[in-house]
Parts: C-alpha cells; sequence; structure tokens
C-alpha cells in the first residue's frame, strides 16, 4: 500500500496522485500484483474532480483515473477564496465538516480533503473529518458537502426572495 502526493500543472490543471493500492491474486505460477490510483483533478478556479482507476500496472490506473477525474469535475462556488457557508458531507462511515475561513487562515485539513480543496482553488477553509481516515471515502463525503453548497444569490433565486 503505496501513498503519492505528486502534484503537477499543466496548463493551468492541478492534479494530485492521492493513493496508489496494490492488489496481489495469487495464481499457479506465484502472485499477480494489480493496481488502483486515487487522483484528484481540479482547475484553481472552481472546477474539481476525482477518479479511480485499475489496471496491472502504476501508470496507466493513474491514467485511467486522471481521464475519469477530468469527466467528473464539479463546478464549486468560491467566495472571497473560501466557501460561502458550513455544509457537511457524508459518505458510508466518513463525515467531514467544512467550514468559511476569513483570509489569510489556509487550508486547515488532513491530505485528502486538503487536495480537494488546493485542487478547486479553496485558500481559506477550515475542516473537520469524523469516523473514517479512509481517503476514497473522504474524498467521496468531501465531494457530496461540496455539492450541497449555494451562494447567496442562487438562495435568493430559488426562493424568490431577496436577503439583506
Amino acid at each position: 500500500m503505496a501513498q503519492a502526493s505528486d502534484k503537477n500543472q499543466q496548463d493551468g490543471v492541478i492534479d494530485r496522485v492521492l493513493k496508489i493500492k496494490r492488489c496481489a491474486a495469487v495464481v499457479k505460477g506465484g502472485r499477480r500484483f494489480s493496481f488502483a490510483a486515487l487522483v484528484v483533478v481540479g482547475d484553481g478556479k472552481g472546477k474539481v474532480g476525482y477518479g479511480y482507476g485499475k489496471a496491472n500496472e502504476v501508470p496507466p490506473s493513474v491514467a485511467k483515473a486522471q481521464k475519469q477525474a477530468g469527466r467528473e469535475q464539479i463546478q464549486i462556488p468560491i467566495v472571497d477564496g473560501s466557501i460561502p457557508h458550513a455544509v457537511s458531507g457524508h459518505y458510508g462511515a466518513a463525515h467531514v465538516l467544512l467550514m468559511p475561513a476569513s483570509p489569510g487562515t489556509g487550508i486547515i485539513a488532513g491530505q485528502a480533503v486538503r487536495s480537494v480543496c488546493e485542487a478547486a482553488g479553496i485558500k481559506d477553509i477550515l475542516t473537520k473529518s469524523f469516523r473514517s481516515n479512509n481517503p476514497t471515502v473522504l474524498i467521496k463525503a468531501t465531494f457530496d458537502a461540496l455539492k450541497k453548497l449555494r451562494t447567496k444569490e442562487d438562495v435568493e433565486r430559488l426562493r424568490g426572495v431577496t436577503l439583506s
């Protein structure tokens, strides 16, 4: 079970390999290894996605994960370098709490949630993860929380009122 935190920037795309897992299948001639990669991709301006790819070698698994992450990007609202309001996300056993922070705070988060925030372009945020520390479910819980974010303008439009 190897971990890699590789951060590449090309064409304004931030791409980080979070986890590389090795799986062994025992066959007649010995062990046959396969690899799974977890990758987060973002543009630093509010678009972020994650991908999970499996292959018999590490580079193809990372490439598959990057391709999936590029396809499944979501747009999140960013207000003054932070998120518009506090939000909670759940996936499986993982619970993630994301809270806006004042400018200059930085990203207060663990490795998995931090990589999502950096790829999305969030500069100031406070986070707390509960129960699970598995990076795969933490990322899915973080994306669940990010999908729930709404700007003040969105809420005004949806409710048909003006907020002061």
